[in-house]
């Protein structure tokens, strides 16, 4: 990767987790709405951050965002687990999700954990956790955690959308270390660690080579087209092909209109409806300086309105860059310095030169903030 497509990628990564924040915190006050309700509260459709009945403060994220930090932690610490020869495992993602479970269950840090983001208090929030990544996380758990424990499917059939909204990351490995059916399996082994149905996994494989493929320069289209060819390669492929067949075909037709069109795709409730609005969003408005106009109506209907605009947020982030994002959501959105600590650290993990050579080996200070595990 030479010095100008590094920085381009820097800035997708970038980008790409910024953006889903900001899709999620817009969102997430209106949950629980209904696409008329917001519409009439917000005639140009929502466009900034508000308050909702929970209190929040405007710019709060939730689960999705959380879930999605978590993420990518796992990845970098699987980058360091091969750093030091032991192998790069999904597996070390799950054990991720564990630490999550710790800011949903505990008032703040143990000091029983290792590395430094279960060490970020503000982590340490319930904002509307699904219950089906509680229930899978608290019963994956046995005792006290070991790499060994980790790493098998949640014992459910649950196909809700909270697998595949925090499974972007996997779509920003380089490609140099990662293949494209490898980041499409690998996703969706991490979001059936607590989602069990197929099309839960299914969904957020194709959502991985979404982003995967944009990073790699690809425009929208021809991404989907590449999510599109994998996904019919997978047994029980045909809810999420439909879904995002159904999202192209409504963006063609009808691009840009309000939620009554977009409820044609599902609430957002389950995974393969989440991605498709996410997916119609970006279309009807795939150019950097309609990336607002591309949230707005990703979270202006009856449904999942955080998830599906954390989606859109992470589709179109990886695609324009962290520049493209709107400075007023920017500036205002929780635990930015955190998010971007994350994304930067993503990139130095997978860049170092001599990893190429097989003779990488992290130092303590680094192993100290990313274990292995």
């Amino acid at each position: 990767m030479n010095r100008a497509a590094e920085e381009t990628w820097r800035a997708r990564i970038r980008g790409c987790l910024l953006g889903g924040a900001i899709g999620d915190a817009l969102g997430a006050p209106v949950e629980f709405d209904s696409g008329r309700s917001i519409v009439a509260a917000h005639p140009d459709r929502l466009r900034t951050f508000v308050s909702g009945s929970a209190g929040w403060p405007p710019g709060t994220i939730t689960d999705d965002t959380q879930m999605t930090l978590f993420t990518i932690e796992g990845l970098i610490r699987a980058g360091v687990r091969t750093d030091r020869g032991i192998g790069f495992t999904v597996a070390v993602v799950h054990h991720a999700y564990d630490r999550w479970l710790d800011t949903q269950t505990l008032p703040g840090p143990s000091g029983e954990r290792d590395g430094w983001l279960q060490g970020e208090q503000w982590l340490y929030a319930r904002r509307a956790p699904g219950n089906t990544c509680l229930s899978a996380l608290t019963t994956a758990r046995k005792g006290e955690p070991k790499i060994e424990q980790f790493g098998a499917p949640a014992e459910n059939d649950s196909k809700g959308c909270g697998g595949v909204m925090r499974v972007a990351p996997f779509g920003l490995l380089p490609s140099t270390w990662f293949e494209r059916d490898w980041v499409f399996d690998a996703a969706a082994d991490a979001a059936g660690y607590t989602h069990g149905h197929p099309t839960g996994k299914l969904a957020s494989g194709a959502l991985a080579v979404i982003v995967r493929e944009i990073c790699e320069g690809a425009d929208l289209n021809t991404a989907l087209d590449a999510a599109a060819a994998v996904l019919t390669q997978r047994p029980r492929h045909e809810e999420t092909s439909a879904a995002l067949a159904a999202a192209r075909k409504l963006a063609a037709t009808a691009p840009g209109h309000g939620p009554v069109t977009v409820e044609q795709l599902g609430g957002g409730w389950v995974a393969e409806e989440a991605l498709a609005i996410g997916v119609y969003a970006a279309l009807a408005y795939p150019e950097p300086e309609q990336f607002l106009d591309a949230l707005a109506l990703s979270v202006t209907h009856t449904g999942d309105s955080d998830s599906t605009g954390a989606i859109c947020g992470n589709i179109l982030g990886a695609l324009h860059g962290e520049t493209a994002l709107p400075p007023e959501l920017v500036f205002a959105i929780e635990g930015r310095p955190v998010i971007l600590e994350l994304a930067d650290d993503f990139a130095l993990e997978f860049t170092k030169p001599s990893r190429l050579h097989g003779d990488y080996n992290p130092d303590r200070r680094w192993r100290t903030r990313y274990p292995g595990w």
